[in-house]
């Protein structure tokens, strides 16, 4: 089974441990970005994975590059060009203060990559699945159109198209969300999104949930979602469920719907060590999991174990191994030294 994901990769900026942006004299440089991340989790899984881009010809496009190949990525269909990485400055939070983030990523290389960067249907002509987040689109009208072309190509070739909405407040409104998004839905086979990126992406509301708390109404999800596959005849819709205590301590679960019955995880206890990269780790092993022949209820705890680790490992990737995820899966939570 051959997957395909396209995005914009990045330099995430850390500064140590949970210091402020002004306290800072020096950063961790991780790369990454949503695709990546799921291109990576599922190279790691022990599928066939190919990440679509541009990248600049400079020595930080050669690192991001380096970095996918050592995960066993297929970076063939890579574009080599355009002005910059783009540079995201992330604030580690703790307890009650929330993380922060700052982008710098006007003209990245792939914001301004034009479809003749790519040959599409090369990508796809071999490919089963085809990934990309709401984030892409998000960052140019350039972006928004490779999107649309991409997944067009995709469906022409006979590939399932998974879409993770990831509303992001910095990158647009609202408005310019639903009017990029929306149509683009009529390619999508499985969404996947929390209750704001629903909202904000597709106007569809999750009941009385509160995305800045604790309060989750499965309910109003399960709603939601039944409306989002009769209106755009998703074949599953799928959500994370992060109960947010405080930036250091969360719940973690996840709800899934094929149409038929829905499915809500067992919840994970997290002591956040990075959160960035969970909902990205979601997706990838959602689509794991429908590739493999998962049931509903297996593939949801698939999921919900692999993005439950990476919310313990710092960086973007998900550096947790099949076999760490199948221990979790199984009950294994104790965190006992490995000897």
């Amino acid at each position: 089974m051959r997957v395909v994901t396209m995005g914009e990769m990045m330099i995430r900026l850390m500064p140590k441990g949970n210091l402020r942006f002004e306290q800072a004299t020096e950063f961790d440089a991780f790369y990454g970005g949503d695709e990546s991340i799921v291109a990576v989790s599922l190279a790691r899984f022990g599928l066939e994975s190919r990440y679509v881009t541009k990248l600049p010809l400079n020595p930080f496009g050669q690192i991001a590059l380096n970095k996918l190949r050592e995960q066993g990525v297929d970076t063939s269909f890579i574009a080599r060009g355009g002005e910059r990485l783009g540079l995201n400055f992330y604030e580690n939070g703790a307890s009650m203060r929330p993380s922060n983030v700052v982008y710098d990523r006007k003209h990245s290389a792939i914001s301004e990559a034009l479809p003749d960067d790519f040959d599409f249907d090369a990508v796809f002509r071999d490919a089963d699945w085809f990934h990309v987040a709401g984030i892409t689109p998000a960052i140019s009208d350039r972006a928004a159109d490779l999107v649309r072309i991409a997944m067009e190509t995709a469906k022409k070739h006979g590939v399932t198209v998974s879409v993770d909405l990831n509303y992001r407040s910095k990158l647009w409104s609202p408005e310019k969300a639903q009017s990029v998004m929306v149509p683009l839905m009529k390619y999508v086979d499985v969404c996947i999104g929390n209750e704001e990126d629903a909202e904000k992406c597709l106007g569809f509301k999750a009941g009385k949930t509160d995305v800045n708390g604790a309060s989750l109404d499965i309910e109003g999800y399960k709603a939601a979602f039944k409306a989002l596959q009769e209106t755009f005849g998703f074949k599953y819709v799928m959500t994370t469920l992060r109960e947010s205590y405080s930036a250091s301590d969360n719940g973690w679960s996840a709800l899934l719907y094929d149409g038929k019955e829905f499915y809500h995880t067992r919840k994970y206890e997290i002591r956040l060590v990075d959160r960035g990269g969970g909902g990205a780790s979601f997706a990838a092993g959602c689509i794991y999991g429908i590739l493999n022949g998962y049931d509903l209820a297996k593939t949801g705890e698939f999921a919900a174990a692999a993005s439950a680790l990476k919310q313990t490992i710092v960086g973007d990737f998900n550096l947790a191994t099949l076999s760490e995820v199948n221990a979790l899966m199984g009950g294994n939570t104790s965190g006992r030294v490995q000897r």
